[in-house]
């Protein structure tokens, strides 16, 4: 060797790609690759975030109370097996760092959070993708893959790039078969586009091994700050603020994140605002042929014919400055993954959409 080699298995991994935020020679985008709030951030978020400009020559909170005691109120969670992160994918990292490992098995689903492979490859664990039946979780299939050397169990729910949502009573099947011994991970990053529903936090109340992931990229529209939060047993905190770094979010992120935690209203609002246009957007598709099914987040999975016209499709959206998201990578070619806008920008996908149908018939 004539140069330092990095552990084994890490080049073995695939970088990741976010959503195309551009094209060459085209004006008037419309991003609709990245799941963002078409909304921003909230008004308190911005005036939080301005004002922590002249204390940035002091180092964050290592503790984050602050943000804590506000989920805690906003949640009705105990503050103290709360762990905030620089988004929910350091979170994950965290947990592939502390549970996973050489020989460890590490399951997800095959149109599950690319991040959760990625992160466990890292540190070297074993990856089993097992099947899911029409883009939903099947938890037959789960519970058959476990095997004496699994260590920990990823489910997004709702899924992403699927949008589909696990009944609880499915949940509550998973973890009463799985043994104590595995960490039982749901990552509820668009959790909170379900109204009335808990994330899964009265699963973590009632188990030791079960840990639940959130953010406040998607609803709060907080992305650029890379704000993550996540709830688990004492024991599981422990073990994660052990490998955490003291300072992992910065003060005007932390500071940003409280205010709009907050800012009740600004998520009651922007949530009706998306499942409207959401229904709106999958009803106009179906009308034109392109199903999906129905989801429970900010984005809608539009089903083609073929890879070929999925892709072709996109092409034609992209020439008109609407960026969506292709997701073979996630198993899924023939789709197309696109975030809900408002409705003026439902109407302009659908317009092209249908150009698209038209011209090409």
């Amino acid at each position: 060797m004539t140069q330092p080699q990095p552990q084994p298995g890490i080049l073995d991994i695939e970088l990741y790609v976010g959503g195309k935020s551009s094209v060459q020679g085209v004006q008037d985008i419309l991003k609709l690759s990245s799941n963002e709030n078409p909304n921003g951030p909230p008004a308190s978020a911005q005036r939080a975030l301005a004002e922590a400009a002249s204390t940035l020559h002091r180092y964050p909170s290592s503790d984050h109370n602050g943000l804590r005691a506000a989920l805690s109120d906003l949640h009705g969670l105990d503050a103290q097996r709360i762990i905030c992160g620089c988004g929910s994918d350091e979170l994950i990292s965290f947990l592939c760092q502390a549970y996973a490992g050489p020989e460890v098995e590490v399951i997800h689903t095959e149109h599950g959070f690319l991040m959760y492979r990625l992160y466990a490859m890292a540190a070297g664990a074993r990856i089993v993708c097992v099947p899911e039946a029409e883009r939903h979780v099947d938890v037959a299939a789960i519970l058959a893959a476990i095997t004496p050397r699994t260590g920990m169990i990823f489910i997004a729910n709702p899924g992403n790039p699927t949008g589909t949502k696990i009944p609880d009573e499915d949940l509550a099947e998973l973890i009463a078969k799985t043994p104590k011994t595995v960490v039982i991970v749901l990552d509820g990053a668009y959790a909170d586009y379900v109204e009335g529903w808990d994330g899964g936090a009265r699963f973590v109340e009632a188990n030791d091994n079960v840990v639940m992931l959130r953010t406040l990229s998607k609803m709060y529209g907080l992305g650029g700050l890379r704000v993550g939060w996540g709830y688990g047993p004492q024991h599981i905190i422990d073990v994660l603020n052990r490998v955490r770094g003291p300072f992992n979010i910065s003060a005007p992120a932390l500071a940003a994140g409280e205010a709009a935690v907050r800012d009740h209203d600004f998520v009651i609002q922007h949530r009706a605002q998306n499942n409207a246009a959401r229904a709106y957007l999958a009803k106009e598709l179906a009308a034109l042929g392109v199903a999906s099914d129905p989801s429970d987040a900010n984005f809608i999975l539009a089903r083609f014919a073929s890879q070929e016209q999925a892709e072709a499709c996109d092409d034609h959206l992209q020439s008109l400055g609407i960026l969506v998201r292709r997701v073979g990578s996630y198993g899924l070619p023939q789709c197309l993954r696109i975030t809900v806008p408002d409705m003026a920008g439902c109407a302009r996908v659908v317009q092209g959409v249908r150009g698209f149908l038209e011209q090409t018939a």
